[in-house]
């Protein structure tokens, strides 16, 4: 981590839960957690890339399948038996496949909604037991520019990020009394591996340059910062709120 960006004292030691781990956003997002001196583990089906981020940052890495509900309890359950009770949840884990409107069938809609919606509850009713026994907590969702920009040939995906700020939004209510905060971070189009590969042509590049105030490409540390705040004690009156880092482009 550069020298020049915050030190989270409050970080130290808290046990850090961060769901879709092993790439992009959430391997960035590790290894600054596991940089502050947090007991970080993450969850992931990639076991490749899983692995290499567990060496690299010392987190713990535990296989997962986030749409398998049962899986995913024993998961955060292994993962605060080995490290303590969690008190922060990064959830992460998304993908964001296009998809034509006119072929979405009821199975692949369910998928969507579980690959992208469902495990940000499950992981938050999870933790928010461990929260309460701590009377603190942060619970950071991610949300999308996509749908606030009427993006479309992903309608699943952008249904299910929207859904996420209601979410996020009553969670906040009922759990704040118990000093749990919920809040969303929504990122730009944040150029990990991933984008590069697949949709980062130069014409595109240059379009979202134009969109943005800030005319620079958005990397997974713009985030993982965002998300280093809202962990942190530094932020502990800030709830129900939305975050949204693209460089200005909406």
């Amino acid at each position: 981590m550069a020298d020049s960006f915050a030190h989270y004292p409050s970080l130290k030691d808290r046990t850090v839960l961060v769901t879709g781990g092993a790439s992009g956003i959430g391997a960035e997002m590790v290894a600054q957690f596991a940089a502050q001196g947090s007991r970080t583990a993450f969850l992931d089906l990639d076991d490749a890339n899983g692995r290499l981020v567990a060496e690299r940052t010392g987190a713990l890495f535990l296989h997962c399948d986030l749409r398998d509900v049962a899986a995913l309890r024993a998961a955060v359950a292994e993962a605060a038996s080995r490290l303590g009770r969690i008190t922060v949840l990064a959830n992460n884990a998304a993908r964001d496949d296009r998809h034509g409107w006119e072929t979405v069938e009821p199975d692949y809609w369910d998928e969507r909604m579980h690959t992208n919606l469902r495990h940000q509850f499950f992981c938050s009713q999870a933790v928010a037991p461990m929260m309460q026994a701590e009377k603190r907590g942060s619970i950071v969702f991610f949300g999308s520019v996509s749908w606030m920009k009427s993006q479309g040939g992903m309608p699943a995906y952008t249904t299910a990020k929207a859904a996420v700020h209601g979410l996020a939004r009553g969670l906040a209510r009922d759990l704040g009394p118990a000093g749990i905060r919920c809040n969303v971070v929504v990122p730009g189009w944040i150029f990990t591996e991933r984008q590069e590969q697949l949709w980062a042509t130069p014409e595109a590049v240059a379009a979202a340059l134009e969109r943005q105030c800030l005319k620079e490409k958005l990397y997974p540390p713009d985030i993982a910062r965002m998300v280093l705040w809202l962990a942190a004690d530094d932020s502990r009156m800030v709830t129900a709120q939305t975050f949204v880092v693209d460089g200005g482009s909406l």
